[in-house]
């Protein structure tokens, strides 16, 4: 199995009460089960064997903590999400041998454990330039029953994406124009729907848009080759967002409670 750099951006923020609650305004610091989700992130990426160095993008208590020394580097977080991404691959790219791929992992992601991270990967195509996580519904909530989740619906299922990219880094570097461009519109629905074109908004209206159309949509906008992965573990897309998120992980890692 190749071996990859990891980029972790770390800026992700909550609001009362659910901050009043955990005792911090960054998911990456809620704790659970005794550790940062920041430090069990790092742990599972160590535990894989396959990651080698990491580089955390965070806000300044992300980056006064503790937890924040386990991560081989660590920087101050831009302005957006795309701007951090490329500060963690500029610092990998001039420091030590330029990795080919880069896995880019979020920080928030409570159930990450190293052989996790191993199936998936096993999952990934090396002929892809960018491989995105992907759980059909039946799966999810197998794996995490009582929860919820968004879920897109096409024509070959109900799916959601999970939040472990593996990503070729000429072909970021080559499409980082159109990300900040998607990133700019991810709000605005006519924004977005410009973006995606005419055919591909009908396609979506009428439920008849497929994985294959969706996959062909990301080459297009972005100019690279792009695949959703297909049987990744649900674990990937179980992110805590909210209080509830939260509660749900709580129960199941502090009192191990195992999920049917």
């Amino acid at each position: 199995m190749a071996s990859y750099d990891a980029i972790l951006p770390a800026g992700g923020r909550i609001d009362p009460p659910f901050s009043d609650v955990v005792g911090t305004t960054s998911k990456a610091l809620i704790e659970l089960d005794g550790r940062t989700i920041l430090a069990r992130t790092l742990r599972a990426l160590n535990d894989s064997g396959v990651v080698g160095r990491t580089v955390v993008i965070g806000t300044p208590e992300v980056l006064q903590h503790r937890d924040a020394a386990l991560a081989t580097h660590t920087l101050p977080e831009g302005a957006t999400g795309p701007e951090n991404i490329f500060r963690g691959l500029d610092l990998l790219l001039s420091s030590g041998s330029p990795p080919e791929k880069v896995l880019i992992v979020t920080t928030d992601l409570p159930f990450l454990e190293g052989g996790i991270i191993r199936r998936y990967l096993e999952l990934v195509s090396p002929d892809k330039h960018i491989s995105v996580p992907l759980i059909r519904e039946h799966e999810y909530n197998a794996r995490f029953p009582d929860t919820s989740a968004m879920f897109i619906k096409l024509r070959d299922g109900s799916f959601t994406t999970g939040c472990m990219y593996v990503i070729d880094v000429k072909a970021l570097q080559k499409a980082r124009t159109h990300i900040e461009r998607v990133f700019e519109n991810r709000k605005s629905k006519v924004g977005m729907a410009m973006l995606l074109g005419p055919a591909f908004v009908a396609k979506w209206l009428t439920k008849r848009l497929t994985l294959t159309d969706v996959e062909n949509k990301i080459q297009a906008m972005l100019g690279v080759s792009g695949n959703a992965v297909q049987g990744s573990p649900p674990e990937l897309a179980f992110d805590v967002d909210y209080l509830d998120d939260y509660e749900y992980a709580r129960a199941h890692l502090e009192q191990a409670v195992p999920i049917s």
